[in-house]
């Protein structure tokens, strides 16, 4: 079966140049198939499109009639191609970014308006939850995600290092002391977040891939980073925090950094993750770009820390 939409640039290459020798030159077909594809029309329409004889070629009424619609259709088709190419070279369009809450508002948030002077024709969706999304199914064109990657077939471009630091606040040192060991972490109120992909809220993990798992206890469990920092600050007990969100705190001295004698992941990073595309909308890959400028080498959040 012959393309359709071929057949109506065909049709309109025929009417152009008044003959089918002139198309077939024109558009680089052989003369046997300009003919094919406006006789195709012609059936399928059940009118004749051409007034054909030996010496000339004239285009019927009907024929005009149909023109008319099939270069308004070819336009459109000329202008939709256009656009999908500029925005595969240009950034522009909607932006569909989903952002883990905490981070979204303290690390992504404050450089929108930097992006958006860049990119004017961008308009940027900005969802925050902590909930693991489908970006097929809702629509997403980008997440970031925290953590050691799940198997996925989705395209990871890593970020940034994401640094576990357990820390605490001095007046919750000097009334129950500083551990010094991994161990010692039992006799510790510690404040468990109950979002984590790698470990319960009962259980922290260390050693360079997470291979030390250890047990803790605490009076306080949680599903949102800042609201474990405020128990933090205030004293309540231990927390095991990402340096995002705790690096001015460690640097007012608000909260302090324990030390341990396991080492913390080294695996754990911040990835922008976006459905498989041999050539991904320019919108995505500027935005990934500039944040991958903006968190290297180091990110912001840890400079001057380690």
């Amino acid at each position: 079966m012959l393309d359709r939409l071929t057949s109506l640039e065909v049709f309109a290459k025929v009417a152009a140049n008044g003959s089918l020798s002139g198309a077939a030159r024109a558009m680089g077909l052989s003369q046997t198939m300009v003919t094919k594809h406006v006789a195709s029309l012609e059936t399928r329409l059940g009118i004749k499109l051409f007034h054909r004889t030996t010496r000339r070629l004239s285009i019927t009424e009907a024929g005009r009639l149909y023109l008319e619609s099939s270069e308004r259709i070819l336009a459109d088709m000329e202008t939709a191609d256009a656009a999908v190419a500029r925005e595969r070279v240009e950034p522009r369009g909607s932006l569909r970014v989903n952002v883990p809450v905490v981070f979204g508002t303290r690390q992504i948030a404050p450089l929108i308006a930097e992006f958006s002077e860049r990119h004017p024709e961008v308009t940027i969706e900005l969802g925050l939850n902590d909930r693991l999304v489908d970006l097929a199914e809702e629509g997403w064109d980008l997440a970031i995600r925290i953590g050691k990657l799940r198997d996925s077939s989705m395209v990871a471009r890593r970020l940034a290092p994401n640094r576990l630091v357990v820390c605490a606040a001095p007046s919750y040192l000097a009334k129950h002391g500083t551990p010094r060991s991994v161990a010692d972490l039992a006799a510790h109120n510690c404040l468990g977040y109950t979002l984590s992909q790698q470990a319960s809220a009962a259980e922290w993990l260390f050693g360079a891939d997470g291979e030390i798992r250890v047990q803790v206890s605490g009076n306080l469990r949680a599903n949102n980073g800042d609201a474990l920092r405020a128990a933090t600050l205030a004293g309540l007990g231990l927390a095991r925090q990402p340096t995002f969100i705790i690096a001015d705190d460690l640097r007012a001295g608000t909260l302090v950094a324990l030390p341990l004698d396991q080492p913390e992941i080294q695996s754990s990073a911040v990835h922008a993750v976006y459905l498989p595309d041999r050539r991904p909308p320019a919108k995505v890959r500027a935005f990934i770009d500039f944040l991958a400028a903006r968190f290297a080498p180091d990110p912001p959040w840890d400079r001057g820390l380690f």
